[in-house]
C-alpha cells in the first residue's frame, strides 16, 4: 500500500503533536465524511490538532456520525478554514483524487496552497498534487483502505468503537450495503473486526436507511413516475427539474440512491438521473452501471465528470432538456458502433 519511504514519513511525523487539516470531497456522502472523521478520531488520540474541513454542508442522513458537530465548513466559514489550513502542518484529502473535487471556492483555494497533502482515496486516475499518495482501485471505500492504512503504521489500536462507527458507515454506503462488485471477503474480515470492537449494526442501518421525510419520498415518486427506458440499449434515465425539488422541500441528500432504481429493471445495465439546480447553473448526474460498461470513462468523455468504472457523476452547464437530449444521442451513437 504505502513504499518504505511515505511509511517512515508518516511514522516520524506522526510521533509529535501537529496541527492537521483532513478534507472530504464537495457534497460528502458516508465514505467521505466516514472516513475523515474516522481518521480525525485516530489523530486527536494522538494529541494531534485536528480540524474536518468540509467544502459544503452534509446531508442529514449521515449528521450523526461521532463528531460532526466539530466539523467546519469552508464555504460558510472561510476565514476560520484558510487559518487553519495556513497553520497545518499536513493536509489529508479522504475519498477524492483531483483538488476541483473540493468545489470551485475550496479547490481554487488547496491549488495554491503549499502544504503537503496526504491523499487517501480508492478512485481511479488520481491527479498528482500529494506527497504521500495512497490510492488503490481494488478498495471498494475509501473507509476500508483507511482502516488497512491504520494498521499498515501500527496504528489499529486506536480504532476504538467511534473510529470503527465512522469506518462502518462508509463501507456501508460505498458498497451499497456489501452489494456491489468490489465487496470482497477483506471486506466481510474487515467489517467482522468493526462488530467486535462494539459497532451496533443495526442501529447504523436504520439511521442511514429509515429516516427518509414524507417529501423525501414524494420526491422519489416523481422520479420514478418520469423515468424513462430505452429498451434497446439497455438504459435507462429520469430527472428531477428545480420545480419538482422545490414542490417536495428538497433538502441535501434526499435524492441520494433514486438512480440505483433503473438499474433495478430487468434487461437495464445502464442508468442515470439528471438533477437542474437553477442555482448553481447546473444539471448534475449521476451515472451507475452493472458489468463492464465504464461510467467512469462515460463521464469523463462527456458530462465533466469521473469516478469508477460502475459508479461515476458528472455535470453539465446546458438545460436540463438539452442535457437529456444529448445524453440520449450519445447512447445512440455509442450503440450503432
Amino acid at each position: 500500500m504505502m513504499n518504505t519511504n511515505d511509511k517512515a514519513f508518516l511514522t516520524q511525523f506522526l510521533e509529535t503533536p501537529k496541527q492537521i487539516a483532513i478534507i472530504p470531497h464537495r457534497n460528502p456522502d458516508g465514505d467521505a465524511l466516514g472516513s475523515c472523521l474516522g481518521l480525525y478520531h485516530v489523530l486527536k488520540q494522538l494529541n494531534h490538532t485536528v480540524k474536518v474541513l468540509a467544502p459544503n454542508e452534509f446531508p442529514e442522513f449521515i449528521s450523526w456520525l461521532p463528531a460532526t458537530n466539530e466539523i467546519l465548513i469552508f464555504e460558510k466559514n472561510f476565514d476560520t478554514c484558510a487559518a487553519f489550513l495556513q497553520g497545518s502542518d499536513l493536509v489529508f484529502t479522504l475519498d477524492f483524487n483531483a483538488l476541483h473535487r473540493a468545489g470551485d471556492q475550496m479547490g481554487s483555494y488547496l491549488e495554491k496552497l503549499r502544504k503537503p497533502f496526504v491523499m487517501i482515496d480508492h478512485h481511479q486516475m488520481p491527479d498528482n498534487y500529494a506527497k504521500v499518495t495512497i490510492s488503490d482501485t481494488s478498495f471498494g471505500s475509501t473507509c476500508e483502505l483507511l482502516y488497512r492504512f491504520l494498521q499498515e503504521l501500527n496504528l489499529q489500536k486506536y480504532i476504538n468503537v467511534e473510529v470503527a462507527t465512522c469506518i462502518y458507515t462508509g463501507i456501508v454506503t460505498d458498497s451499497g450495503s456489501f452489494k456491489f462488485v468490489k465487496t470482497t471477503g477483506d471486506t466481510h474480515r474487515v467489517v467482522a473486526e468493526l462488530i467486535d470492537l462494539g459497532v451496533d449494526n443495526p442501529k447504523i442501518h436504520s439511521m442511514l436507511f429509515n429516516t427518509s421525510s414524507y417529501n423525501q419520498l414524494q420526491l422519489v415518486g416523481r422520479a420514478l413516475q418520469q423515468l424513462k427506458v430505452l429498451p434497446n440499449h439497455s438504459t435507462a434515465y429520469t430527472y428531477l427539474t428545480q420545480d419538482d425539488l422545490n414542490q417536495f422541500h428538497y433538502q441535501k441528500g434526499d435524492t441520494e440512491g433514486i438512480v440505483n432504481y433503473g438499474l433495478s429493471i430487468k434487461g437495464i445495465d445502464f442508468a442515470a438521473i439528471f438533477i437542474e439546480n437553477k442555482e448553481e447553473g447546473m444539471i448534475k448526474i449521476s451515472f451507475r452501471s452493472e458489468g463492464e460498461f465504464d461510467v467512469n470513462e462515460f463521464a469523463r468523455t462527456f458530462f465533466n465528470g469521473g469516478g469508477h468504472i460502475n459508479a461515476a457523476g458528472g455535470k453539465s452547464f446546458i438545460s436540463l432538456q438539452e442535457t437529456i437530449l444529448k445524453f440520449e444521442t450519445i447512447i445512440n451513437e455509442i450503440n450503432k458502433q
